[in-house]
C-alpha cells in the first residue's frame, strides 16, 4: 500500500451523500489519506466545507467552475475573496474555460476564469484548472496574469503544452482516462513528462477507469490510476506513488 493524495475529487457532490464516510474509508484503506475537494459554484460551498470537516484528510479549494456560467453573478467573486479570507483553502478551484461545449459564451467563462487567477495571485494560493479543449487559452490567461501555479485537472493536452505549462509552474493531473488502451495521446503524455509534472486524480464521481466503465467513480480507484501509469513508464508503482504524493504535498502546502 502506498501513500496517495487524489488531487482531484468532488466528494460533496450528491452521489456521495448516502456513503460518504464509507467512500472516505475505503480510500484510506488503499492509502489514499488526503484528497482536494473542488468546488463548481458558489452555492455549494457551505456544503462542500462541512463534507471536508468531516475528516482530517479532505481539503477545500473553492471556485466557479466554466460549464456553470448561467449560475454564477459577478457577485460571487466577491464572496470568493471572503471566502478565502476566512477559511483559507489548500487552492482556487475548479475554475478554467471550457471550449467543448460551443454554447458557452467564451468571454463570460473568461470574465471569470481571470478574476480567479487575480484572486490566485493575491492570495499566493495555487488553482485547480479545468481546461477542456482550451489549453493554449489557458496557458495565454496565466501568462497575462503571472506569478502563479496550480495544476491543470484532467489533462488532455500534447506534450509539449505540458512542458510550456511545468515552466509557467504548473503540473497536470491524470485520472481514469489514462487506463484505456485507445487514449492514445494523454497516455503518451503519462509514459514521457517529468514525473515532477505529474499529479493523480480521479474526478469521482466521474470519469471511471476502464475497469469500472459506467459505474460511479470514487477516490479507491486511484489506484488503478497509479498502476497504468507505472506500466507506461516502465517503473514500479511505488515511484509514481512517491513522486506524485511529493508533487500535491508541494503544489498545496499539505503537511
Amino acid at each position: 500500500m502506498h501513500a496517495l493524495v487524489d488531487t482531484h475529487c468532488h466528494l460533496d457532490v450528491p452521489e456521495f451523500d448516502a456513503d460518504r464516510d464509507a467512500v472516505v474509508a475505503r480510500a484510506r484503506e488503499v492509502g489514499v489519506t488526503r484528497q482536494i475537494v473542488p468546488a463548481i459554484e458558489a452555492k455549494t460551498w457551505p456544503g462542500l466545507r462541512d463534507a471536508c470537516a468531516l475528516d482530517d484528510g479532505l481539503f477545500p479549494a473553492y471556485g466557479l467552475h466554466p460549464l456553470l456560467i448561467a449560475a454564477h453573478r459577478e457577485a460571487h467573486l466577491r464572496e470568493l475573496r471572503e471566502w478565502i479570507e476566512r477559511e483559507r483553502p489548500v487552492a482556487i478551484g475548479e475554475c478554467g474555460l471550457d471550449y467543448w461545449v460551443e454554447d458557452l459564451d467564451r468571454d463570460v467563462q473568461a470574465t471569470y476564469f481571470d478574476g480567479q487567477l487575480q484572486l490566485a495571485r493575491e492570495y499566493d494560493l495555487p488553482l485547480v484548472v479545468h481546461a477542456r479543449r482550451a489549453v493554449d487559452a489557458v496557458i495565454a490567461a496565466i501568462k497575462r496574469v503571472g506569478k502563479l501555479r496550480g495544476v491543470i485537472h484532467s489533462y488532455a493536452g500534447s506534450e509539449e503544452q505540458a512542458r510550456q505549462l511545468a515552466d509557467l509552474g504548473f503540473l497536470i493531473g491524470i485520472g481514469g482516462p489514462v487506463t484505456y488502451e485507445r487514449a492514445n495521446r494523454i497516455r503518451r503524455v503519462a509514459a514521457t513528462v517529468p514525473l515532477e509534472t505529474l499529479l493523480l486524480e480521479t474526478d469521482a464521481p466521474d470519469q471511471p477507469d476502464s475497469t469500472h466503465r459506467g459505474q460511479r467513480n470514487e477516490p479507491a480507484r486511484i489506484v488503478r490510476v497509479m498502476e497504468t501509469i507505472a506500466e507506461l513508464r516502465g517503473v514500479e508503482p511505488a515511484v509514481i506513488a512517491q513522486a506524485t504524493t511529493n508533487n500535491a504535498e508541494r503544489l498545496f502546502g499539505l503537511a
